[in-house]
């Protein structure tokens, strides 16, 4: 039988190692690093969006991203400066995307959380039965997204166009919940799915 030995690692290996780890693109090679790096511009390195109403993408629920990524492709939901970056991904670029963001951390986003306003949504929340769909935690699962620690810019928008203007191959189910909504109660929605 071998005998197993304790393998010491010098420091700067380690050090190298945390900083590969720490950036989740750059530690990416091939195809799927050149995709990564166009939709960092705008969704954050490390799929942390820091661009107003520009959603993040990390901690997304890989269905989820993959589903948008495929209506996008498709023509189906039209973001418009998304047309030319998904027309020509295949089927497995988008597995590869959605599949490397459900693995990044969702971290909050530099906008400042109003505590009333946050407050007031985990009651509009817990009355919509957000958490039913969107787990009690709003993170998310399979083809309903995480909302949890979103950007507010974003979140507020897209509340607004799931009950003004429900948008193609949106899930429909959103509309009942945000029907009766007024802004200041999608506005506090946001502050509290951002401050968890």
């Amino acid at each position: 039988m071998p005998v197993v030995t304790k393998r010491t690692w010098p420091p700067a290996l380690g050090l190298a190692a945390l900083l590969f780890s720490a950036v989740p693109v750059m530690a990416q090679s091939g195809p799927l690093a050149e995709k990564l790096q166009l939709c960092a511009a705008c969704h954050g390195e490390d799929g942390n969006s820091k661009l107003e109403k520009v959603p993040s993408l990390a901690g997304q629920p890989a269905f989820f991203t993959l589903n948008q990524l495929f209506l996008m492709r498709e023509g189906v939901r039209k973001v418009e400066a998304m047309a030319a970056i998904v027309k020509d991904l295949k089927d497995q670029d988008l597995t590869e995307l959605s599949e490397h963001y459900a693995k990044l951390a969702p971290k909050r986003s530099d906008e400042p959380v109003d505590p009333e306003l946050a407050k007031r949504g985990r009651e509009i929340a817990a009355s919509q039965r957000c958490g039913s769909c969107h787990l009690p935690t709003l993170a998310g699962q399979e083809q309903m997204p995480r909302v949890a620690r979103q950007r507010i810019d974003y979140l507020i928008e897209a509340l607004k166009s799931y009950r003004d203007n429900p948008r193609p191959g949106a899930d429909t189910a959103m509309s009942p919940p945000v029907g009766g909504l007024r802004d200041a109660d999608l506005m506090a929605l946001a502050h509290y799915a951002a401050s968890l």
